[in-house]
Parts: structure tokens; sequence; C-alpha cells
């Protein structure tokens, strides 16, 4: 009998009974009144939780949400600054410059974080129309300064701060009006626990302003004056929505307000660092450093002698999958997500198939360390 498998990767996470359940439904119509009043809830909440202007629930991935930020808020000719501290980051760069919008990057090596008097100062030699960053990059298990990075684009009346929370929102603290964010966007499978298909967005009210000035845009799909109807009034139709998803959003939101945010920000903050104080007790590496390490997933390094391939298909066979490295760090780290609506259960469970992996290579030395700690 096979074991059943964790996925202890970055996203898609585990997902509770509960958000099963509602995905799991018999579909109805759209129309349906009973539908649109969730969906209505779906909105009300996203607006109230994160404190924004207008909420958008679509369905697409986080990649949509990202070209929806950025098709709605910028034209061909404006100025576009990246902060990217990896893979993800990066890929900002592609999608503004095939729209012909002008753009520099501010770059950190794998595992640190631009320094904000840095972005201070690129801010002051220029105008940009926006700034993008992502809150946590996946590929290197940082954590932007988001405050602070707010902070520096707050007095600038003509740029807005585009966050990419696709592995940060519901897990790492994020409001709009606190941190002067103009659009926060997202994506249903990672801190939500609801399996993929939805990509989120908060906006701002510069940011809805900014659409108005851009007037008609080449977009169709990933225009916010084609989704506003339907997000102010489901009865109305552009796309037909993911029913099943948006109620496991719902019962998502749900659980989320049940535990309140500061303590889903704050179980998330003292997992992962139970979590990488376990690893570590295993002779394992952190990718990121300390002061920055996100507190979603964790890039965890090999040491050495280790075969990134075999531990993984192991790990695998005793329960557990996670991700590979990215980059220059592939074959050298792999990516273990603990966000979303994992357990004691879980947690404990990850750290004993590492172990039970570690003592089928035959290092033994260590074995037992990793639970411990996170007893202690």
């Amino acid at each position: 009998m096979k074991n059943q498998k964790l996925c202890m990767i970055p996203g898609p996470t585990p997902v509770v009974r509960s958000i099963q359940d509602e995905m799991g439904r018999e579909t109805v119509s759209f129309k349906d009144p009973s539908f649109v009043e969730d969906f209505l809830s779906v909105i009300k909440d996203m607006k109230n939780l994160w404190s924004s202007e207008e909420a958008f629930v679509i369905s697409g991935s986080g990649t949509l949400a990202m070209e929806m930020a950025i098709a709605n808020t910028l034209k061909e000719g404006d100025n576009c600054l990246v902060i990217s501290h990896g893979y993800f980051g990066d890929r900002f760069i592609d999608m503004l410059k095939k729209r012909r919008i002008n753009v520099d990057v501010m770059n950190s090596k794998w595992g640190q974080t631009v320094c904000v008097s840095d972005i201070k100062q690129k801010l002051r030699g220029k105008t940009y129309q926006a700034v993008t960053v992502t809150h946590v990059d996946t590929s290197t298990g940082v954590r932007a300064n988001i405050i602070e990075i707010g902070k520096a684009v707050y007095d600038l009346e003509n740029t807005l701060l585009i966050v990419d929370g696709v592995c940060s929102t519901a897990a790492e603290k994020e409001n709009l009006k606190e941190m002067n964010i103009d659009i926060l966007l997202s994506a249903s499978q990672k801190a939500f626990g609801v399996a993929p298909g939805l990509a989120l967005l908060w906006t701002s009210q510069k940011a809805m302003k900014r659409r108005e000035e851009l007037g008609e845009i080449r977009d169709t799909y990933l225009d916010f004056y084609k989704w506003l109807p339907i997000m102010h009034n489901p009865m109305k139709y552009f796309g037909t929505p993911p029913v099943n998803l948006i109620w496991a959003l719902k019962e998502s939101l749900s659980i989320i307000k049940k535990e309140g945010l500061d303590n889903r920000f704050n179980r998330h903050i003292k997992d992962s660092k139970r979590i990488r104080e376990a690893l570590i007790e295993l002779g394992f590496g952190v990718l990121a450093d300390e002061e920055s390490q996100a507190s979603t997933l964790t890039n965890v390094l090999y040491p050495d002698g280790f075969d990134d391939t075999l531990f993984r298909q192991e790990l695998a066979n005793q329960g557990v999958v996670v991700a590979g490295g990215l980059g220059d760090y592939a074959g050298k780290l792999f990516r273990l997500g603990h966000m979303g609506n994992i357990d004691e259960h879980t947690i404990f469970s990850t750290i004993s198939a590492i172990e039970r992996v570690l003592i089928k290579m035959g290092k033994t030395e260590q074995i037992g360390k990793g639970l411990n700690k996170l007893l202690s």
C-alpha cells in the first residue's frame, strides 16, 4: 500500500476537507441567487480584510493576475521599476517589455533583498509610473520589506506600487491602506489553501484612477472595466465564473476570519521558525538571509554529498512531495512550502519523513534531533 502524499511544495498547498467539500458540491447556475449572494460575500470579505477599494476574483492563475496589474495601470512608453529578488520578480520584466514599457531593474543576490535606501535613491533620480515587487519569491524564499518600500513610494504622486502576493497573501502581513499598496495580486492555491484556478487582485483608489486615465486599453479579458460590473453584481455576465472554486474561496475566507488575520500571520511566523530550526538541527542550511526569510516557504540547502533527485524521490516515497531548486540552485536545494491551513500533524509528518530519508541514506547521527526541536 502506497503512502498518502503530503503536497509540501510552494503551491498548490494541502486543501482541507471543508474546502474540498465546497469544490465537490453540485454546480449551479452562476445566476443562482444563492451563488450570487456567496460571490458578493467573497468580494466584500476580500475588500474588508485587505482594505482595498476594489477586489477581483477571476478564473485564471497568478500569472494572469500579474498581466492584469500591468495592463490596467501602464501604457507604452511608461517607466516601471522592477525590484526583483529572484525568478518570479524577473517575470515582470518580460511582461513589461512586450508592452513596450521602459524597464529598470534592481536585482539582489539570491537569498538577499535589495536595500531600501538604494530603492529610495533610484526613485529620486527618475519618474516611474509604477514599481513592482514580489513580496515572497519562491525561487529564493526571500520576503521583501513591503512596509518600507511602500513608504518610499507613498509621496510619489504619479507612482503606483504593484505587489505580487502570490506566495504571501493570507500568510504574510499585507494591507493596502496601511502599507501604501496600490495593486496586490495573488492566486488561490497558495496560502488560501484552495485548488489552483483563481486569479485574485485588490486595488486602491489611486490604481482605479490610473485605470480611468488610461481610457481604452487593447486587452479584453484582462480589463478591469470588463470585470468590475460583475464584481459589483454577479448577476451580470462577462465570462463564466468558476462556481465551485468561488465557493471554496468563500470557505477559505471563513477559515481566515475565524482564525483572525493577525493570528494567522503569527502562526506562519512561529511555524516557519520551528521548521527551519528543525531542518538546521538535521544538518541542512537555509538560502535566505535570516532577516528576510519568508514565513510561507523555506529554500533548504543540502549538505555536501546529497543527490537532489534521489533525496526528493525517496522523500516522496515516504509521503512528502517537495520542489526542486531553480536557476543556479537547481540540484543544490529543495523548496519546502509551509503555508495555508497546515496543522501540527502536517509539520511533524514532514520532518519525520525527512528523518526517515536520512536513515535510508545512512546519515543517522542526527536522527531525532529535528522532531525533538519541534517539541522544544
